[in-house]
């Protein structure tokens, strides 16, 4: 170990202990620090540099490395938050005039897809009747469910509909003319087509729902009348999806996925997907042609007997012979 690299060690003995007994850390949080310091020091002792001779070019070259070799936009944020507080901290004590890290930054991470059922997953669970449970709590969930999937209401909306309309509602449904009236984000009412089955489930739960007390407005109400929460929603749903046999406990927000994912397969038409969800901008909604395109993509590799050839696989033969597979068209499924 050269003289460079023992003051290297020696100012990071010096500040994990700075962040050991000044700042208190945890233990395992030093532990992480301390690998990502040693990295640190490994690469500038490659380059050649003491550690206080780095410059952001250095940084950012380290980080195209990383990037390069397989570490994740997460695992690259946390290791330059490390190394940036060790900077931090040395220009505190009066040994750096600068800070290299100071304008790194990770790659930018991609945004995870929302979670959607698939076509027939979304459908068994619309239509699942639990014979042991409760007919008032089947005939209540199994509208939550159609309306959920079938209007692609958020959770605050649904719990917001009352039974009929007035000045004080929230939210109702108009079945005459079959949409939805709900007030969603920023206090903005839209209205939202409500499909068949969801008005035939509609109308079997006002016609049991009369059995239980009226005295709260609320469309959806527990067996004392009392309007159902979002968490008590969640919980049935939960519930209802694991009783009909689907491998993903789904969640209410999952379903409006569904819902928008679903009709953008059918329509490709985004704009209307934008008004149906009530999406103050195109950019949110843009989401769901991504999601779009990840089930074309299924639909390609399960169809096209071509299609292992993407993932690098050897391709089928070329040739014509009597009893080759031959090329078809990826089809998507009617909806």
């Amino acid at each position: 170990m050269n003289a460079t690299t023992r003051d290297d060690a020696a100012l990071v003995q010096a500040y994990l202990t700075h962040v050991r007994v000044e700042k208190r850390l945890a233990e395992r949080t030093v532990a992480l620090y301390t690998l990502d310091l040693e990295k640190l020091v490994a690469n500038a002792t490659a380059a050649g540099l003491p550690l206080r001779s780095v410059q952001s070019p250095h940084i950012r070259r380290w980080v195209a490395h990383m990037h390069s070799g397989g570490r994740s936009a997460r695992g690259i944020a946390l290791i330059l938050s490390g190394w940036r507080g060790l900077y931090v901290w040395l220009g505190r004590q009066g040994l750096m005039d600068h800070n290299p890290v100071q304008d790194v930054r990770a790659p930018k991470a991609g945004k995870p897809l929302p979670k959607a059922l698939g076509v027939d997953d979304a459908v068994q669970l619309a239509g699942y009747e639990h014979e042991a449970d409760d007919p008032m709590l089947e005939t209540r969930d199994r509208c939550i469910t159609e309306l959920l999937y079938g209007c692609g209401l958020r959770i605050g909306e649904l719990v917001g509909l009352d039974v009929v309309a007035s000045a004080q509602a929230r939210g109702w449904i108009d079945a005459e003319a079959g949409e939805a009236h709900v007030l969603g984000k920023g206090a903005k009412r839209r209205s939202v087509p409500v499909g068949r089955a969801a008005l035939v489930a509609l109308a079997a739960w006002l016609a049991a729902r009369s059995a239980w007390p009226q005295e709260d407005p609320a469309l959806f109400i527990s067996a004392r009348g009392q309007r159902l929460t979002p968490q008590h929603i969640r919980v049935r749903l939960k519930r209802r999806s694991m009783l009909a046999g689907l491998t993903t406990p789904v969640h209410p927000h999952m379903l409006r996925h569904s819902f928008a994912s679903h009709v953008l397969q059918s329509s490709g038409d985004l704009r209307a997907v934008q008004e149906l969800l009530g999406h103050a901008s195109i950019s949110t909604t843009q989401v769901y042609t991504r999601l779009d395109f990840q089930h074309l993509a299924q639909v390609y590799d399960a169809a096209h007997p071509r299609a292992q050839a993407r993932g690098g696989s050897s391709a089928e033969p070329a040739t014509d012979e009597p009893g080759a597979a031959r090329p078809c068209s990826p089809t998507t499924p009617n909806r």
